[in-house]
């Protein structure tokens, strides 16, 4: 594999910039300093955005035709394929995942995504003729009806440390792909492997300002993006907290949101397939430890199944290799700082506060002294008032909770402040479709993991966000809608 990426600074407007400051960047599987990450000065943070605000009023890349458009992304992919192995090489230093990961949800993922936006975008029609009936348009006085959508404008993408390549695909391609200008903000820490998307635009001839990727190390330069007259919508995917701050920034601007945000999504097993629990319990950890906004970590089954399914899923935890990336034998890492590791302890320690009960793991790993690890833990859960099953743990946690029949099982599944995601296994598929239809959520997958594809869209319902990201509705997210009523001179 290749060393890291080379870039170490931000790109603004065309420009490679330096700042005075440095991000040590630290790997969370060792603790060790990754590199060191130039900052983006906060008045390069303001350039950025007047560079972008430029840049779309003087139409140089809204005014584009589509199918070029398309073009010079299709050339912004390439030049992130060309990376690959520094690419990969990177987000596992800086983000501990396991290599599989990195290529395959992340790499792999984010390119398949991005040239699925890229045609879905041209597939669409972005100017129809609107549904007015005859009798409306002759009293109006109109002879056309016209639904166009454009561009919104400028766009601020920030984007989670957990999957800092695959969310920077799902916002750029499609924002870029309806003509917007860009200014994309990673996570403070893993931000090294965003600044291949400056790279990226350089090599493919985006103009100066369509896009811009700067670095921080604190929050200032995303307040600045949240509340700037400038920015017209603010795309964010990451923690429930967080988004509420950003709709309160954005509000005296009364700028457009877009909220990908918390979840504590459920897969519920219903009595004829209780055996396949254990596998979905261990997907839920494996790869990621838990740091997935969509991970189910409540998982429902039969009262009178329970006792069994808790020793099948401690079992199957058990024999989860947990280490670095640079263990093959490794299938779960760490997650990514002490924080997040605390807040595991923390959340399981509230859990048996509370009369659950920890079935399997609960602390730190023995033999790994170093790096940010917490054991896959299984909590056997008397009823889904307990803290572990109402809060985001964020970690390689899984909470197993007994419902009395279906009905009890929606109403759990239902009983959260979210709603991102879910699952449903069943060997009756009418059965367990009745039971996805009926989960208050974003996505439900019934018998599978799940979907992920440029046509599929993903979101939630409740306070996990607003608005949906890839499919038709999240190109959508990225446009404004414009009537026109058209009629010839008089």
């Amino acid at each position: 594999m290749e060393d890291l990426i080379a870039e170490r600074c931000s790109y603004v407007a065309g420009t490679w910039v330096d700042g005075e400051e440095l991000l040590a960047v630290e790997n969370p599987a060792d603790e060790s300093r990754v590199t060191d990450v130039s900052v983006t000065p906060l008045t390069e943070i303001e350039r950025a955005v007047v560079e972008a605000r430029r840049c779309f009023d003087e139409g140089e890349w809204a005014d584009t035709p589509p199918a070029e458009r398309g073009r010079v992304l299709h050339a912004f992919v390439d030049h992130i394929v060309a990376r690959r192995d520094a690419l990969v090489a990177t987000m596992v230093a800086e983000a501990g995942q396991p290599v599989s990961f990195a290529e395959r949800a992340q790499f792999g993922a984010g390119v398949a995504l991005a040239r699925g936006t890229i045609d879905l975008y041209l597939s669409m029609s972005h100017e129809d003729a609107n549904p007015v009936p005859v009798d409306e348009l002759v009293r109006a006085g109109a002879a056309l009806s016209i639904r166009r959508h454009e561009p919104v404008g400028v766009v601020a993408a920030i984007t989670p440390y957990n999957g800092a390549i695959i969310m920077a695909f799902q916002k750029l391609i499609p924002a870029l792909m309806a003509g917007n200008s860009v200014i994309l903000r990673p996570s403070p820490l893993t931000p090294v492997s965003s600044l291949l998307f400056g790279a990226a635009a350089e090599v493919a001839g985006l103009p100066a300002g369509a896009l811009s990727v700067v670095v921080e190390s604190g929050a200032a330069g995303a307040e600045l993006l949240t509340s700037h007259p400038f920015v017209d919508l603010v795309s964010f995917t990451g923690s429930t907290a967080v988004g509420r701050r950003i709709l309160a920034q954005a509000a005296p601007t009364v700028k457009r949101v877009a909220l990908e945000l918390g979840g504590k999504s459920a897969q519920i097993y219903l009595p004829d397939a209780v055996g396949r629990a254990a596998a979905g319990a261990a997907a839920v950890v494996a790869a990621t430890a838990g740091q997935a906004c969509v991970a189910a970590t409540r998982l429902l089954v039969p009262r009178e199944s329970k006792d069994e399914v808790v020793e099948a899923v401690a079992r199957a935890y058990a024999a989860i290799t947990v280490g670095p990336p640079s263990d093959p034998a490794a299938r779960m890492g760490p997650v990514i700082n002490a924080a997040a590791r605390e807040r595991c302890e923390r959340l399981v320690a509230a859990a048996e506060a509370h009369g659950g009960k920890v079935a399997f793991g609960g602390g730190r790993p023995a033999g790994l002294d170093r790096g940010y690890y917490f054991e896959p833990t299984v909590l056997d859960l008397r009823d889904n008032s307990n803290p572990a099953a109402q809060e985001e743990i964020f970690g390689p946690v899984i909470s197993i909770l007994g419902y009395r029949d279906l009905d009890d099982a929606v109403r759990i599944a239902n009983d959260s402040e979210y709603g991102l995601s879910g699952q449903v296994y069943g060997s009756d598929l009418a059965v367990a479709t009745s039971v996805a239809r009926r989960l208050r959520t974003g996505a439900v997958n019934v018998n599978v993991g799940g979907l992920f594809s440029a046509y599929a869209p993903s979101g939630g319902y409740k306070q996990s966000g607003l608005g949906r990201e890839r499919g038709p509705a999240g190109i959508r997210a990225f446009q404004e809608v414009k009537h026109l009523a058209i009629s010839p001179p008089r």
